[in-house]
């Protein structure tokens, strides 16, 4: 769990600074679609996703292994008939002797001990289980998946909105500048450099939209539908610490409860049952055979006078039942190359299991790290906002009255959009990696998803929205 604490609100300088973002925004007209929210677009993809659909779809396949296996070990019965004509001839004395006959026959076959066949079916049940457990990795991943691609689609979206409003205030500069050149209260230099930071702005605008168009996209390929519109995140979503704040405790449990470790443990039982079953193929194997047969059988003899001798014919039943031992001597050496397989495979499941390990552990102490320094990385951000606008005010006024020159004032306003804007992420890569930290514990589910809801906001602007609310209500006040 996350303990969730409200980040310090920052009071704004004042309408000016405000000004600078927010001035010639427009409200963007209402779309006739209603924006789909985080819970909905996972929806979508659960009920569309391919990749989900297929792992499913592995998974019943891989669970059809256990009663194969099974059936190893279960009697089994088989019928068959025979008609046949047989003549047998002697050359001295000259005798000839014709038999033919219908013959019907039921086997039923129960193995007794068949070792190789016990160890199989084990091997089938633990990779039936590790199917299971792969299939709940690919579920965890849709609900990442799905999140990564909503917050990455947000935060092309706030880009956008502070790249269109950095463009804006370059504008605002450039015109500035070229007054002030008609006036003689500034030079050509002025009016190149304002050019200049205003056409990377608009080159950076139009990259922005392009990488929003790629966010729209990757939402569609992960849920096969089109989306127009999503809803945004308040300002005031909870940014907190992980709960308990113990990097050895998220570790532990990330050992014992990560589902990618069980599938992965679950796949060295998987090869350790086969290399048993490899073994087992010099052990003996004993079976109990019941065999019911009934036919009819006739047997004329002929010698060389043409007369007919003695014969007899009429049904024939018969009933046996029977202990069959069977004991491998050699097999061509195969038996010996597919226990050293075995034995490979083994080892090599070990290795795999243990860079896993170490890889979740590694995984695990970073995101809590992360989420540790992302909470006041966030406050710190959201501060510089304020920073970086009291830093544009002051260069203003020093180009005013001479101590600063454009070039600063270009500067400072380039800088307080890049503060917008990595604020924004940071908040983004904050709950994401939550989340993150859920599923390398194994506890990630649907419902955290469920629980971002109450922080979204269907109304949702990025060109009005992409700054934390006190800056725009400041700006009504004034």
């Amino acid at each position: 769990m996350v303990k969730q604490t409200t980040l310090r609100q920052q009071a704004p300088i004042g309408c000016l600074l405000v000004t600078l973002l927010l001035a010639n925004q427009t409200v963007a007209a209402p779309s006739t679609n209603v924006p789909r929210s985080l819970w909905q677009v996972y929806e979508d993809a659960r009920q569309n996703n391919t990749a989900l659909a297929a792992a499913r779809a592995d998974q019943a396949a891989i669970a059809e292994g256990v009663p194969q296996a099974r059936a190893g070990l279960l009697p089994t019965l088989s019928g068959s008939a025979e008609v046949s004509s047989n003549t047998t001839s002697l050359q001295q004395p000259a005798h000839s002797t014709r038999r033919s006959g219908t013959t019907y026959q039921m086997v039923l076959n129960q193995p007794v001990f068949r070792a190789d066949r016990w160890f199989n079916l084990k091997a089938a049940e633990a990779q039936d289980r590790q199917a299971l457990l792969e299939l709940s990795v690919t579920e965890q991943n849709l609900i990442l998946e799905s999140a990564q691609a909503y917050f990455g689609l947000l935060k092309a979206q706030d880009a956008l909105a502070a790249t269109k409003a950095e463009e804006a205030a370059f504008g605002r500069q450039l015109e500035q500048a070229k007054k002030g050149l008609q006036f003689g209260l500034s030079d050509r230099t002025d009016v190149l450099q304002a050019e200049a930071s205003h056409d990377t702005a608009r080159a950076n605008r139009i990259v922005a939209q392009k990488q929003l168009d790629d966010a729209f996209e990757a939402l569609a390929t992960l849920t096969h539908l089109q989306y127009t519109a999503i809803q945004g995140v308040r300002h005031d979503v909870p940014v907190g610490l992980p709960v308990p704040n113990d990097a050895r405790l998220w570790v532990d449990t990330a050992v014992q409860q990560n589902l990618t470790l069980q599938a992965s443990q679950q796949a060295l039982e998987t090869t350790q049952q086969t290399l048993n079953a490899r073994k087992a193929g010099h052990a003996p194997t004993v079976d109990a055979v019941l065999r019911y047969q009934i036919g009819d059988n006739d047997n004329l003899g002929y010698g060389n006078s043409g007369i007919r001798g003695g014969g007899y014919g009429g049904n024939v039943e018969q009933r046996s039942v029977a202990l069959q031992l069977n004991i491998p001597l050699f097999s061509g050496g195969g038996v010996r190359s597919q226990v050293r397989e075995a034995y490979q495979r083994m080892n090599q499941r070990e290795y795999l299991n243990d860079n896993l390990q170490r890889q979740i552990v590694e995984k695990t102490r970073n995101l809590h790290r992360s989420l540790n320094s992302s909470v006041e990385q966030v406050q710190a951000r959201r501060q510089s906002i304020i920073s970086h606008q009291g830093a544009v005010l002051a260069s203003q006024m020093g180009l005013q009255v001479g101590t600063r020159n454009i070039v600063d004032v270009l500067e400072a306003q380039r800088q307080l959009y890049n503060a917008v804007r990595e604020y924004n992420n940071s908040r983004y890569e904050h709950i994401l990696d939550s989340l993150r930290l859920k599923q390398s514990v194994g506890t990630l589910a649907p419902h955290d998803l469920e629980a971002l809801c109450d922080y979204l906001k269907a109304d949702y602007d990025p060109d009005r929205d992409f700054l934390p609310p006190e800056f725009p209500r400041q700006l009504a006040i004034r």
